[in-house]
């Protein structure tokens, strides 16, 4: 097997021993040398391929610390409401996908009523004259949705039908269902769906991976389905899986997750399992975070926590998680939910036997400084995703009223306070596109472009620490930095050219940077 060298870059390692480089040797699927031009042509003799890397700037591959892969690869093919503006913009949408769609069940969403011209909730009557088939569109954060009376229909849901714990069925002032279901109440309609054929899955697992690919990603922490695990397998025994994938279960399953020996059954540079997670609470956007004050646009509610947080399921799954060794990474975003997890996490450290556990919540949104400092003294990592504040920072005031935004996306302060921070996209929540990421991460601009200085200022980081929050720090948040997460000798071969030095544009420009190679177990699998 032939050498390959990849010379002439300006290589960040992320390797704080050797942090920058100009080539790489690698063999195979792994780096073999990391150093000047000169000596990598020394240890290759005359046996190797030359790449020229042209002067530029060198990565090692993305890692998205949270993602939904086969839903983003689903959401490819389904209707896309992302862009609407308008109840005539979402209707002409919609129109315009049942022209061209066959199914039984019209599927996808990623719509935002927050950015509507009018900031309402769509209801049914939007909808209810364009098709008779079942509707079911979810909101941007996946944690409401709405459907269509026909669908209400098949799940018989009607004025007379409460909630389930953890779940709202939104009612007009007659009592009736307007079509809005949000966190538990959606299940009631989802779980009629079909399921996607397994050439669905099949296609959605080879589009998720082509945009991983674009966005010069090659890992990624999966919230991973049952059926999305099998595909997994399935895709590494066929020779055709090329991505790395960190599966994440659901903690609901973890009794069966520990006696199929599941976290054992399979570990290779491919596919691991490492943890489960859960769900303390909804999203700020659909008024479902859990807060320990009211709503500023809805002083009746203070949020929504789930139903295992009420009754004291997540309490026991996670300690039983946690005795088999099983990491634990936890949905948080308002403060409330946060600080409830925390006070699980403490009892879990002063109950269950010690072992270098890595406690993850996800999101960590909004916080309470005294929380930052529980944090940090049980080590937890905080996964975050710069790109949904993008969005947030619009609105957030509103929500919860501006005295209120301390601590909202408190990434630099976090970071400030010894606290490790992996970064990822949520995808499909936002867009699998690390660039747009860091871009925020270090600017902290919002979609109105009202913050020219960035929302919240003091939040922002450095250029090198978001890249480092998608590289070397998100690769430890899954126990993988021994393999991955930097341009060392004996890791995998994995990195990605940019288009532009990041390091050397002004941060301003950010947001023009392209992946012009991404380099996946030494074989080039993008290129513009």
């Amino acid at each position: 097997m032939k050498k390959k060298i990849w010379s002439n870059g300006k290589i960040y390692t992320a390797n704080h021993k050797q942090k920058w480089a100009e080539s790489i040797v690698t063999e195979g699927n792994r780096i073999l040398f990391v150093g000047s031009n000169d000596e990598a042509k020394k240890i290759t003799g005359n046996q190797f391929d030359l790449n020229d890397l042209e002067g530029k700037l060198v990565l090692p591959g993305f890692i998205d610390s949270h993602v939904h892969l086969i839903i983003g690869g689903l959401s490819l093919t389904k209707l896309n409401l992302g862009k609407v503006k308008s109840k005539e913009d979402f209707r002409n949408s919609l129109k315009e996908f049942l022209a061209n769609t066959k199914s039984d069940w019209v599927t996808g969403g990623n719509w935002n009523h927050l950015q509507f011209d009018k900031k309402v909730l769509p209801t049914k009557e939007w909808i209810d004259d364009l098709t008779d088939k079942p509707i079911y569109l979810t909101r941007v954060d996946i944690h409401t949705a709405l459907v269509n009376s026909a669908a209400l229909k098949l799940a018989g849901i009607n004025k007379n039908t409460q909630a389930p714990e953890g779940g709202q069925i939104i009612k007009d002032e007659t009592g009736e269902p307007t079509g809005v279901l949000k966190d538990t109440a959606m299940n009631l309609v989802s779980k009629l769906i079909p399921a996607p054929l397994e050439y669905e899955l099949g296609n959605a697992m080879s589009a998720a991976q082509k945009e991983a690919h674009i966005n010069g990603i090659t890992s990624v922490h999966d919230i991973t389905e049952p059926e999305h695990y099998q595909l997994y397998k399935k895709s590494y025994a066929e020779q055709k899986l090329k991505l790395r994938i960190n599966c994440i279960h659901p903690i609901s399953q973890v009794k069966r997750l520990i006696d199929g020996n599941v976290f054992n059954e399979i570990k290779n540079e491919y596919i691991r399992s490492s943890g489960v997670k859960a769900f303390a609470d909804g999203t700020l956007g659909s008024n479902t975070a859990w807060f320990f004050e009211p709503y500023k646009d809805d002083p009746t509610t203070t949020g929504l926590p789930t139903d295992y947080m009420v009754d004291g399921k997540f309490r026991e799954w996670a300690l039983l998680a946690d005795k088999n060794k099983i990491q634990l990474a936890v949905h948080a975003i308002g403060d409330r939910a946060v600080s409830e997890v925390i006070n699980v996490f403490e009892e879990i450290v002063d109950t269950n036997p010690s072992w270098d556990r890595r406690f993850r919540i996800e999101h960590v949104q909004h916080i309470k400084s005294e929380d930052i400092t529980r944090m940090k003294k049980l080590n937890v990592i905080a996964s975050m995703q710069p790109s949904q504040l993008y969005d947030d920072g619009v609105w957030a005031g509103d929500k919860i009223g501006q005295h209120r935004l301390n601590g909202t996306h408190a990434v630099n302060t976090l970071l400030n306070n010894g606290i490790k921070v992996c970064l990822g996209s949520d995808w499909t929540v936002t867009p699998l596109d690390v660039i747009h990421g860091i871009d925020i991460a270090v600017n902290r601009k919002t979609k109105d472009g009202a913050n020219p200085n960035g929302w919240i200022p003091e939040e922002k980081i450095l250029i090198e620490q978001a890249i480092n929050a998608y590289t070397i720090d998100a690769a430890s948040a899954s126990f993988e930095e021994n393999i991955k997460g930097s341009i060392e000798v004996g890791k995998l071969a994995d990195f990605i050219v940019l288009n532009e030095n990041a390091f050397e544009l002004p941060s301003t420009e950010i947001e023009k940077i392209k992946v012009a190679k991404t380099i996946f177990n030494g074989e080039l699998v993008y290129s513009i």
